[in-house]
């Protein structure tokens, strides 16, 4: 066993642990932290497969955005970050489904190549695969930001449900120090229309 395998199975270890923290804690902020550390280690296991690229746009764009995306949405929405006794559910089905379906592909795997060894095709350079990524994904690339900045901004407007609305508009006070526009006289006080 060399120092790459010993450095495999550590990080491994500690993207399952981190992953078991993901699905297992029942405080929000906690659960986006441990997902850091689980994407992290992914990012070195990467790196010890000297694929640097992808390393370093595992960090970038899942540790550095999605992730600093979502708690940033779950602070910005004021949802209840810690334990909540009333979204309490029993924990059996999903480990069997995730059980289930994680038996189900190491079956698949095992089936599909039998312990055999398979040749990989030589290592890739940034220069092709920005190549690839820019010439033939350029689509599915441009319309992930746009769903992403779309969830944004549906978190804020979730988050503030007073925003575009007009002050009184729905019966609900103005809020203190501010004037409320005049109101447009009604037909039948004497107003035309």
């Amino acid at each position: 066993m060399t120092a790459a395998d010993v450095l495999l199975l550590a990080l491994g270890a500690v993207a399952v642990g981190a992953g078991l923290l993901v699905v297992a804690t029942r405080h929000l902020v906690r659960a986006g932290l441990h997902l850091v550390v689980c994407l992290g280690a992914l990012a070195g296991m990467y790196l010890v497969l000297t694929a640097e690229l992808v390393a370093w746009v595992q960090v970038l764009i899942y540790v550095g955005a999605v992730v600093v995306l979502l708690l940033f949405a779950v602070m910005l929405t004021r949802a209840p970050i810690g334990a909540s006794a009333d979204l309490d559910r029993p924990g059996w089905p999903a480990a069997l489904v995730g059980g289930g379906a994680g038996l189900g592909l190491a079956a698949l795997l095992v089936d599909a190549f039998r312990w055999s060894r398979v040749d990989l095709p030589a290592a890739g350079t940034a220069e092709r695969l920005g190549e690839q990524v820019f010439r033939s994904w350029v689509l599915p690339f441009e319309v992930l930001s746009v769903l992403l900045l779309a969830a944004l901004v549906g978190a804020v407007v979730l988050a503030r449900p007073e925003i575009g609305r007009r002050p009184g508009a729905d019966g609900t006070p103005p809020a203190p120090g501010r004037r409320t526009p005049p109101a447009l006289p009604r037909a039948d006080e004497g107003g035309r229309r």
